[in-house]
C-alpha cells in the first residue's frame, strides 16, 4: 500500500485479511512512505515547505495531467489526497501529500520530529502494517537519520528491528 491516513490503511488491512481468511489464508501487509524527519517538527516542515517551493505550478499541472491519464487505482487514491492542489497537503497527523503533486506512485511522506515519525510508524504497525518501505531525499542522508534517530524509537512492530 501507499501512505494514506492511518484509519484508511487500517480499514484496507482488515478488508484484505478478511478476504484472505475466507480462503483459509493469512497475509502480511506493507506500506510505502517517504520520510522527512528532523530533530524538531519545525525543521521537518521547513524541509517539506522547501520541497514544495521547488514545484512550479506548470510542473504540478503537467504531472497531474499525466497521472490523470493513468489507469491505476493506487495513483487515483494518491491524487484524491490532494486533488492537484498545493494547499491542504497535510492529510493526517504528520502525513503530507505534497510529494504526490509531481511524483507518481507513493506520494506521501511522514513529516515531523524523530519522535513524531516513529509514533506514526507505530500507529500504522498497530493498525496491521507488518512491513515498511521508507525513503527520502537526499536518499543517503535521510536513510541515516531514519536509521539512527527514528527506528530506535519505533516500538510497535511485530518483529523487532535490528539494532
Amino acid at each position: 500500500m501507499w501512505g494514506e491516513p492511518p484509519a484508511a490503511i487500517a480499514a484496507r488491512v482488515a478488508r484484505v485479511r478478511a478476504r484472505a481468511a475466507e480462503q483459509g489464508r493469512t497475509l502480511r501487509t506493507g506500506l510505502r512512505l517517504h520520510v522527512i524527519a528532523r530533530p524538531t517538527a519545525d525543521e521537518a516542515w521547513a524541509e517539506a515547505d522547501r520541497l514544495l517551493a521547488g514545484m512550479s505550478p506548470d510542473r504540478i499541472a503537467a504531472a497531474q495531467a499525466r497521472f490523470g491519464r493513468m489507469d491505476s487505482v493506487g495513483q487515483a487514491r494518491m491524487t484524491a489526497l490532494h486533488d492537484g492542489r498545493a494547499d491542504g497537503l497535510t492529510v493526517a497527523p504528520n502525513l503530507w501529500a505534497g510529494i504526490g503533486l509531481v511524483r507518481e506512485g507513493a506520494g506521501t511522506a511522514l513529516v515531523g520530529s524523530y519522535a513524531q515519525v516513529a509514533a506514526r510508524i507505530d500507529e500504522y504497525a498497530t493498525n496491521g502494517v507488518d512491513e515498511f518501505i521508507l525513503s527520502g531525499w537526499p536518499h543517503r542522508e535521510e536513510a541515516e537519520r531514519v536509521g539512527a534517530e527514528v527506528l530506535p524509537r519505533v516500538t510497535a512492530l511485530p518483529v523487532p528491528l535490528p539494532r
